[in-house]
Parts: structure tokens; C-alpha cells; sequence
């Protein structure tokens, strides 16, 4: 598999570690990045997480809907947490929402490539570039997420734009009570952080995998009971597990007496929907990069041979 340089650029802000190490990596791994990371770690180049536990991009997610039938969801990062509660940045990323709602791209490439909403003349690029000149800092449009839905779509923005969240449901109902409660749930996936919307989407292989890690964690707690209660442990164990990752098994964190699932199910008898929760989409600002703080003083010291 061919290395590109995005590949490089995003190993780089997963790791820290140098250009030539991530090319390498990537190289030595046909371009599987977990194993990139791995070969990182096992060479000692890839850096250790900061002790403050800093998140490296500041920025902002922000989600629009039209309609109740389509949302676009962004995060658009710049360096520093001043720049991102700038007017002149917000609405920037405001401006990118749009440009979202109104894709047809794919990709991030594609959409980067797109003639600007605001100026056709322009490309997304273009515009990205223009507004690094005016703010004078690194800005960068990470991500994009788009949502056509028959049913009805909501939007839940959190900590004023470091969480976003989409939820999309099948649902022949569309009214107040309705949004409110996929509002709900949105809010519930922001603050739960669940991988799956149900068990019905959790793959063989994941299942697969938990059970191995789980059996080796029951064989190491209890080496002297059988396989039969050791079986039943891990099947326990691996139940605890989906009630936290998928979505409609957690816990509703506004009725602890409820699932996700039965809440969702309540509502809709209320109203005489068929309701169905379909997707989520989750973006956090940041999230899996870490900021490269430069030490100066280590540089030069290094330069001159110190």
C-alpha cells in the first residue's frame, strides 16, 4: 500500500514521533496505522503522553439541521482555546457547517477541493488558507459528517462546541415530544461516549476478541475454578461490557430506572410513533491528537551538539 503524506501527517499527530520514523513505520506495516503505532511503541519513538493530559487541537464541533431530514456535523481545530472563542473564527466554522450541509463529498478531500459556499471562485482550501492569514494561527478542518434521514435527525452541541452529537431515528412521528427525546438521547451519547448504537452492530470479531481478553483476565483472578464457572464469568462480564458500549443498553443517565432502549420505546407509545433509534455520530474536539509542545532549549542544546 502506497504511503501518502496524510498518512504521515495524521501518524505524526497520533504519536509525536519523527517524519522519517512515521514514513518508515508506515512502510513497514503497508500502511496499517494501529500497526504503525505499534511498531512505534516497540521502538521506543513514539512519545509519551503528556503528564498534564492536555488535548493538542483546540477548536470547535458544530452541527446544523434542516428540516429535521438532513445535519451536517464539523470540527474545524485551531492551537489555541483564544482563537477558538474568536468571532471572526466561530463564524468561520459556522461557514464550513454550511458547506457540509450542502456536500455531496465524500471524503475530506473531495470536500477540501469543493468551490467555497461563500465565494465559488475560491475552493474550501482556498478559503482555509485565507483564514490562517487573517487569525495568523495553524487552523485545520479535521473532519465532516453528513446525514440524509427519511426519519428525523437532531443536533446537541456540548460545553459550547467541544462536544457534538447527531442522532438520527426511524420514525413515521415528528413532533416536539418526539425531537425532544432524540434530543435527549443525543445528550446521553455525549456525555456516555457509546461505541454502538445496539449489539446488533458489534461485529463477531470484537466479540471474539473480548472474550479472549476476558478469559485470560478470569484465568489470572482464578486459577483454581473450573471452565464451566469460568465460561459463566466471562459471559457476565462480557454483558457488563455491552451495556456500557451500546447505546441502547446503557443506563438513561435522566432515569436511572430506564434503559436507553425502554425510554426511547416509552416516548414513542406516548406519541403512537414506530420509533427507532438509527445512528449516532459523536465528534469531541481534539480527540486522539496530542499537541507537539516544542522544547526549544533541547532543540538548540541538540543543534549545537550539547
Amino acid at each position: 500500500m502506497a504511503v501518502t503524506a496524510s498518512m504521515v501527517k495524521e501518524l505524526r499527530e497520533m504519536t509525536g514521533a519523527g517524519m522519517m520514523d512515521c514514513k518508515k513505520a508506515l512502510s513497514e506495516t503497508n500502511g496499517d496505522m494501529d500497526a504503525a503505532i505499534e511498531y512505534l511503541r516497540k521502538n521506543g519513538e513514539a512519545k509519551a503522553v503528556k503528564k498534564a493530559g492536555r488535548i493538542a487541537a483546540e477548536g470547535l464541533v458544530m452541527a446544523e439541521v434542516k428540516d429535521d431530514k438532513t445535519a451536517a456535523i464539523v470540527e474545524v481545530n485551531s492551537e489555541t482555546d483564544f482563537v477558538a472563542k474568536n468571532a471572526e473564527f466561530q463564524g468561520f466554522v459556522k461557514a464550513v457547517t454550511e458547506q457540509a450541509l450542502a456536500t455531496e463529498a465524500a471524503d475530506m478531500d473531495a470536500f477540501m477541493a469543493e468551490p467555497w459556499i461563500e465565494d465559488s471562485s475560491k475552493s474550501v482550501q482556498d478559503a482555509l488558507t485565507e483564514k490562517i492569514s487573517v487569525i495568523g494561527e495553524k487552523l485545520s478542518i479535521r473532519r465532516f459528517e453528513k446525514i440524509v434521514s427519511d426519519g428525523c435527525v437532531v443536533s446537541y452541541i456540548h460545553g459550547g462546541g467541544r462536544i457534538g452529537v447527531l442522532v438520527e431515528a426511524a420514525t413515521d412521528v415528528i413532533n416536539d415530544e418526539i425531537k425532544t427525546c432524540l434530543k435527549n438521547v443525543a445528550m446521553q451519547v455525549a456525555a456516555m461516549s457509546p461505541k454502538y448504537v445496539s449489539r446488533d452492530e458489534v461485529s463477531q470479531e470484537f466479540m471474539d476478541h473480548e472474550k479472549e481478553i476476558l478469559l485470560a483476565q478470569a484465568k489470572t483472578e482464578n486459577p483454581d475454578k473450573p471452565d464451566n464457572i469460568i465460561e459463566k464469568m466471562i459471559i457476565g462480564r462480557l454483558n457488563k461490557e455491552m451495556k456500557e458500549i451500546c447505546l441502547l443498553d446503557q443506563v438513561y443517565v435522566q432515569d436511572s430506572d430506564l434503559t436507553v432502549a425502554k425510554y426511547v420505546a416509552k416516548v414513542a407509545k406516548e406519541n403512537g410513533a414506530n420509533m427507532t433509534v438509527k445512528k449516532f455520530v459523536r465528534f469531541e474536539t481534539g480527540e486522539g491528537i496530542e499537541k507537539k509542545v516544542d522544547d526549544f532549549a533541547a532543540e538548540v542544546a541538540a543543534q549545537a551538539g550539547m
